[in-house]
């Protein structure tokens, strides 16, 4: 009985911690959206006071000085293209990897990992001189490529860590029953391999939708901004619109907040699946 008790009150105990860690977490998005709805003198009097008035144009005036819906069309096109080969071809390459574990093999999944850990401040001058003289410079479609570039190694690492668990005997039978190489990987693999696939989009997605470094980088046109790169117009060497950019940020991170709200439930079952060794 005593145990019980005790079991109990360390529960409550652990639920009320974990509460208010949650609150402690949501302290920045209270911040961000009181402020979002204030005048931008009450905004720099007390940042903390929820607003007397709600200035809801903020958000219209945000949404038509950032020309919203065109940045976000092409945070949508260079995210969802972007996952889309990632996931394809880290897979296919992992899975090839795996399967035919010959030393060229090895030596390759070793330089994936090693890109991992390469800094990306100390490749930014020969990243921007490539893409220049290859003609990749101020286009959707070269940034998606550097994306691809770099979302390759850590991609590449948590399928290969997943297809290790995929049994062999599946892939044999399918093989026994006529099946070809990309038959086997398609039919068989691919659909097995959705928590971590699933895994790699979320973590990707996060990753490429609030980018602003290599977007800034590659875009020059106005017109190709994405929504970080829109958003941070608003700043100026002499003028900071505070009252445009708190709504801005909020339009921005609205469509990334609710896509992990539906697929945070992958994550840690991808991860897991992913550290099996096999």
């Amino acid at each position: 009985m005593e145990t019980t008790k005790n079991y109990r009150f360390s529960t409550i105990i652990t639920e009320i911690i974990m509460v208010l860690i949650g609150l402690l977490f949501l302290v920045p998005f209270y911040f961000l959206f009181v402020n979002s709805v204030k005048t931008f003198g009450d905004l720099l009097t007390n940042s903390a006071a929820w607003p007397e008035v709600f200035q809801w144009g903020n958000y219209a005036n945000a949404w038509e000085k950032i020309n919203f819906p065109s940045a976000l069309m092409n945070s949508l096109i260079v995210t969802v293209v972007s996952n889309l080969l990632l996931v394809l071809i880290s897979s296919m390459a992992a899975y090839r990897m795996v399967r035919s574990d010959t030393r060229f093999n090895r030596i390759l999944f070793g330089m994936f990992i090693a890109a991992m850990v390469i800094p990306f401040q100390s490749i930014m001058i020969p990243l921007v001189t490539v893409t220049s003289n290859l003609g990749l410079i101020d286009s959707l479609g070269g940034l998606i490529i550097c994306y691809l570039g770099f979302g390759a190694p850590m991609s590449v690492f948590l399928f290969h860590g997943f297809v290790k668990s995929v049994p062999l005997e599946i892939e044999e039978a399918a093989r026994v029953d006529g099946s070809s190489v990309y038959g086997v990987f398609f039919r068989i693999v691919f659909p097995l391999m959705k928590p971590m696939y699933v895994t790699v989009i979320i973590l990707n997605t996060l990753w490429i939708w609030n980018d602003y470094l290599l977007p800034s980088l590659i875009l020059q046109s106005s017109n190709l901004r994405t929504i970080p790169i829109a958003t941070f117009a608003l700043f100026g060497q002499y003028t900071k619109q505070w009252d445009l950019a708190l709504p801005a940020l909020v339009l921005g991170i609205m469509p990334i907040i609710i896509f992990f709200l539906l697929m945070q439930k992958y994550i840690i079952q991808g991860i897991t699946a992913g550290s099996v060794k096999g």
